[in-house]
Parts: structure tokens; sequence; C-alpha cells
């Protein structure tokens, strides 16, 4: 990554911003690292925010859902500290697939071929 992509991102301004104000909170899975502000004396005004772990596109998606509530201020307590309980329908979190080779297309997009199967004797395109 170049200096220029590092600066568009403003990756400078939170660095230097997360040195001097930042307490480390957390870190998740995927190695994306989580922060509030030192000093904060409430809880409903103080600043949080994530550094990414990839160097790559900044992509949100990429957040759990409890990280995720705790960074809007769902959550007094992070999830390091106070982990959200489980539910047995719940899936594991996976990131936004769009644009990957992991999407997931309709039939007859232009990646399956283009083809899709014919429609049934129900519809009837309508006519001017």
């Amino acid at each position: 990554m170049g200096l220029i992509e590092w600066l568009k991102d403003n990756r400078l301004g939170t660095y230097l911003f997360t040195r001097r104000r930042g307490e480390l909170v957390g870190e998740d899975e995927y190695g994306n690292r989580y922060y509030r502000e030192v000093g904060a004396t409430d809880p409903r005004t103080e600043r949080r925010w994530v550094v990414y772990a990839s160097r790559d596109e900044i992509e949100p998606s990429i957040v759990p859902p409890g990280w995720n509530a705790w960074l809007h201020h769902n959550l007094d307590e992070p999830p390091s500290r106070k982990p959200l309980p489980a539910k047995r329908w719940e899936r594991p979190h996976r990131p936004n697939p769009t644009g990957t080779p992991q999407a997931e297309l309709p039939p007859g997009h232009e990646a399956r071929g283009g083809k899709r199967a014919p429609a049934t004797g129900d519809y009837e395109p309508w006519r001017p």
C-alpha cells in the first residue's frame, strides 16, 4: 500500500488519535481492534472506534454483531468483557461476500451463463 492510499483513508489521523486518546478495549476473531476514548466519563457519549486488521480496502461488514452493537452505544460493556449470549438458532457471523467469488448469484446471472429456467404457465408478460 502506498503512502497516498494510506493517507486517503485517513489512516494517519486515526493512528495519531488512537495513540494519543485511545484505550484498547478488545479484539475480535478477525483481528480488528476496538478502542474507546481515554477519560470519557459518560459511556453514552464516549467516542468508540475500530481499527481494521486488513490493510486493503476497508470493509465494515466484517465487524461482528456484538462489537457493532457496542460501537453504536447499544451495549455499555464491550463483548470482550461481557460476551453476548449465543442463541441456538444463530449462525456464525460472516462478512458480506458481494463482489467476491463467494457472492450469491441468482439464476440467470451472467456469471452463471445468463440462462435461467423457463417461466411456468402462471406467468403472463404485460403488454401495452
